[in-house]
């Protein structure tokens, strides 16, 4: 019966939050269309939401455990689950994503993603498209942020291993900043697939700066050591076990 009920309000609360995307796009749209703060305001609005209802729903609470960078700098994170977006957007102040250029014609996600400075990509020219968005923030037609990449490309359940792709590397090479990585343990709790939302503490953490100037073997190598070690020590506290 409490698992009928779990999956009941999971139900609800999935339904609910493509419902406040709408409201929201609505309602921040003229401010938006005026001003790249009124769309940073609305994105920011619309995570607050979903991590608000989460937890009445639901029951599962969200926590951001150290630093996130304030400054111009890539954010190097675990991905599994569209809650770790919703939780690393929320916790830097400009972030902006590398995202599939398709996702340009998603209904309200598409256009505020441009309009805060998403990075859209064609597979195989992302070098290309950051060099224009560089070329753009040193011109002054945008604000330096914090450029958020996923490391290994795509959702990776807990447990499951996928290679980090080696584009993190061109990039931190590219921007000549500091990398900020990011564990977490969303997934537990935010599965990749299925309905179900599970109560817990659902963490991201933003890890020890990685300075810039290291070679790509060197950086790759102290990204994933870092990432794993930390998004495994918070999926055994949230009490799951690899199989």
């Amino acid at each position: 019966m409490r698992s009928a009920l779990q999956w009941l309000l999971s139900l609800v609360f999935i339904i609910q939050m493509y419902v406040a995307l709408a409201v929201v796009g609505i309602l921040y749209l003229p401010y938006a269309l005026i001003s790249t703060e009124g769309a940073l305001a609305a994105c920011h609005a619309y995570c607050r939401w979903v991590i608000f209802s989460l937890r009445v729903l639901t029951g599962m609470r969200c926590e951001v455990r150290g630093t996130p960078p304030e400054h111009g700098a890539l954010v190097a994170a675990k991905h599994q689950s569209f809650l770790d977006v919703l939780m690393i957007f929320h916790a830097v102040p400009r972030g902006r994503f590398i995202m599939k250029k398709a996702l340009v014609y998603a209904p309200v996600v598409g256009w505020f993603g441009l309009r805060i400075g998403c990075v859209p990509v064609d597979r195989g020219k992302r070098g290309a498209a950051i060099t224009r968005m560089m070329k753009a923030v040193k011109e002054g037609k945008q604000k330096l942020g914090q450029l958020i990449i996923y490391s290994q490309g795509t959702r990776v359940a807990p447990g499951v291993k996928a290679p980090y792709k080696a584009g993190t590397a061109a990039l931190y090479l590219q921007m000549a900043q500091e990398c900020v990585p990011v564990a977490t343990n969303v997934g537990v709790f935010w599965p990749k697939h299925g309905i179900m939302r599970k109560p817990g503490l659902a963490v991201v953490e933003f890890l020890p700066v990685i300075p810039p100037g290291l070679t790509s073997s060197a950086f790759m190598e102290r990204l994933e050591h870092e990432v794993e070690t930390a998004s495994d020590a918070l999926m055994a506290e949230a009490g799951f076990r690899a199989p």
